[in-house]
C-alpha cells in the first residue's frame, strides 16, 4: 500500500534511514543489461533468467546477466521491505543521495510479491559504480552510513 503523508524534508529523512535498517537486502553478483525484443516474439523471446520484463508501444526489454562490454552494464541490488514499513518516497530519496554522492543516476524496476511485504525494487547502477554504490547500500540498510 502506498502511504500518503505529510512531512519536512527531515522527517523524512529520519523515516527513510529508518526504514532502510528494515530492508532485506539482496546484492547480485552478476552484471545485467536490458534486451529487446519486438512485440510480435513474445513470449517466446522471453529469457527464464531475466528479473524483470516491461514493454513500451514497440519492444519488450528484458533485464538479464550479461557480460558484454558492448553493451551498457549494471550493477545490480534489490530491495523488500516489511509489510507496513512506510517507504514511500524511498526511491527519489536514494536515488537523489545517489547523484548526489556518486554523480550517477539509476534505474528502478518494481515489482509486487503480497507474500513478501508488498513492492519490491530492483536498483540498477552503472557497472563503474556499481561497488562504491553498494558499499553505501549496505551502510545504509546496516544503519551505519554518514
Amino acid at each position: 500500500m502506498v502511504n500518503i503523508s505529510h512531512e519536512t524534508p527531515e522527517a523524512t529523512e529520519r523515516r527513510l534511514l529508518q526504514v532502510t535498517t528494515q530492508a532485506r537486502l539482496q546484492v547480485y553478483s552478476d552484471t545485467y543489461a536490458f534486451l529487446e525484443f519486438p512485440l510480435s516474439a513474445f513470449p517466446g523471446a522471453v529469457r527464464p533468467d531475466a528479473l524483470a520484463l516491461v514493454r513500451d508501444d514497440q519492444v519488450w526489454s528484458q533485464l538479464i546477466p550479461c557480460d558484454d562490454a558492448n553493451e551498457e552494464l549494471f550493477g545490480l541490488f534489490r530491495f523488500h521491505f516489511p509489510a507496513g514499513a512506510d517507504n514511500s518516497g524511498f526511491v527519489g530519496w536514494l536515488a537523489s543521495r545517489f547523484k548526489q554522492r556518486f554523480g550517477t543516476g539509476v534505474f528502478v524496476t518494481c515489482g509486487q510479491n503480497r507474500l513478501d511485504g508488498g513492492i519490491f525494487d530492483y536498483w540498477g547502477v552503472p557497472v563503474a559504480l556499481a561497488a562504491t554504490v553498494i558499499a553505501e547500500v549496505n551502510a545504509l540498510v546496516e544503519g551505519t552510513a554518514g
